[in-house]
């Protein structure tokens, strides 16, 4: 009698598992590691004088990311579970390298005040994607052609050089992001609706899907905030 209760015990627990809570934690441990690896090399002079200085160096740094989040978005359901988590891991380190520059560009005032406005303007937009009863669903394409657009612009504008622009791109940048927090935040919310049907594999890389959307979300409203309160030193 004792072992069936306990069976029904686990199977109950198993339908309440939330990958959205899942989600966060693994996010927010992403956001400390780059937090930690960013401040750290920006207090070591040789080290941010070595990726300063050699352009092959840094660039290199930022295709790696890129080609790691491509292979993570396309292959985690042929991954194991490790390695999902190590790919992840990784991503959130070297982000941290690339991000460290911040602190030569911009001053700690401005830096911190980005971050708590990104903090809150996140937290905003997630409560307000777990509340609605508006199906976030079909703004998924038009919140990728923004993003599209952006980079279009932002690449024209390396060589106008106009700051009236660059500013408009960034104000748009929170704007999109926002949304897609929104919208990724339902969409994990939709994912955690069914996550007592899946194997525990499969509940982990969810997760750590999921913590890889809001974790880039957050990342660009971020960057986009900095541009806007931004004080160049």
């Amino acid at each position: 009698m004792d072992y069936t209760r306990g069976q029904n015990f686990r199977r109950a627990g198993a339908r309440d598992r939330s990958i959205i809570k899942n989600v966060y934690l693994w996010m927010t441990a992403g956001l400390a590691l780059t937090g930690v690896v960013a401040f750290g090399i920006s207090g070591n002079q040789p080290l941010m004088m070595a990726l300063v200085s050699n352009s092959v160096l840094f660039f290199g740094i930022i295709i790696a990311e890129l080609g790691l989040v491509w292979y993570l978005s396309a292959r985690i359901q042929k991954m194991s579970t490790t390695a999902a988590t190590f790919a992840f891991a990784l991503y959130a380190f070297l982000n941290g390298i690339t991000l460290s520059v911040i602190f030569l560009a911009y001053t700690g005032t401005t830096i911190s005040l980005a971050f708590f406005t990104t903090a809150a303007t996140f937290g905003a937009m997630s409560i307000y994607a777990m509340t609605t009863k508006r199906d976030l669903s079909g703004m998924g394409h038009y919140l990728m052609m923004g993003v599209l657009g952006i980079i279009v612009v932002s690449i024209i504008n390396i060589f106008l050089k106009s700051p009236a622009v660059y500013y408009m791109i960034s104000y748009i940048g929170v704007l999109v992001f926002m949304g897609l927090t929104a919208y990724d935040t339902q969409k994990i919310l939709n994912w955690s609706a069914q996550s007592g049907s899946v194997s525990e594999e499969q509940y982990i890389k969810f997760s750590i899907m999921g913590a890889l959307k809001l974790y880039l979300d957050f990342i660009n409203i971020f960057l986009f905030m900095l541009r806007i309160f931004g004080r160049r030193r």
